[in-house]
């Protein structure tokens, strides 16, 4: 137990910044080349930046890669999400290389490897009070709710196997989700997209209390 809070307490963030240094100094030309062709195919900024919940529930900005375009309707308000994906931006999300400068958050201190995956500010309200243990620690790249089918599990299901990751966390137990992380990458199973399946934790949330409360 004491071993598994040092590694909690420090060695997971020195190995968060070894590894993400270590793979921009080896992989800083795919990084290029990435940034390139996002920029002929969608157009600039190259980087897309949202809000996200951090730990302690600190709010900070990710970095991916584009993966849609600008294009908006004739009253200019931007078309859906799966109207401006480009056929390069899908093989970027489904091989998550999109997701890497999310490193720069890692060597920020705002993102971990592994870790409950950052969500929108706007599910804030709706988590039940048991459920933002998940920010007690960083979110992460990959996590354990993301290897255990990500878009075909509740949104409790998802916050269970979170809250089971953060009162287990160990080198071992990220080691694993590391592995799987790779496996289902080479596979291109879909593991990192946020809530594109089951729904808006929001939407969710207010219809289960809408009907409870009936």
């Amino acid at each position: 137990m004491k071993n598994n809070q040092l590694y909690k307490n420090y060695i997971k963030r020195i190995i968060d910044i070894l590894v993400a240094v270590t793979f921009i100094a080896l992989f800083w030309w795919l990084l290029l080349i990435i940034a390139v062709l996002v920029r002929i195919n969608m157009g600039s900024p190259v980087l897309y930046t949202t809000e996200r919940v951090g730990k302690d529930e600190r709010i900070f900005r990710i970095y991916k890669f584009r993966s849609m375009t600008n294009e908006v309707d004739e009253n200019g308000v931007l078309l859906p999400g799966n109207k401006r994906l480009t056929k390069f931006g899908g093989l970027l999300r489904s091989t998550s290389l999109d997701e890497l400068p999310s490193l720069i958050n890692v060597l920020k201190g705002e993102l971990s490897i592994v870790g409950p995956r950052p969500l929108p500010v706007k599910y804030m309200p709706y988590y039940y009070d048991h459920e933002r243990i998940r920010h007690s620690v960083n979110p992460g790249l990959t996590g354990w709710a993301q290897i255990n089918g990500r878009n075909a599990i509740t949104w409790d299901h998802k916050f269970e196997l979170d809250i089971e990751y953060v009162n287990n966390i160990s080198f071992l137990f990220d080691i694993k989700v590391i592995l799987l992380t790779a496996w289902k990458v080479i596979k291109r199973s879909d593991i990192i997209q946020d809530d594109q399946q089951t729904g808006s934790l929001y939407i969710v949330r207010k219809e289960m209390n809408r009907v409870e409360g009936d």
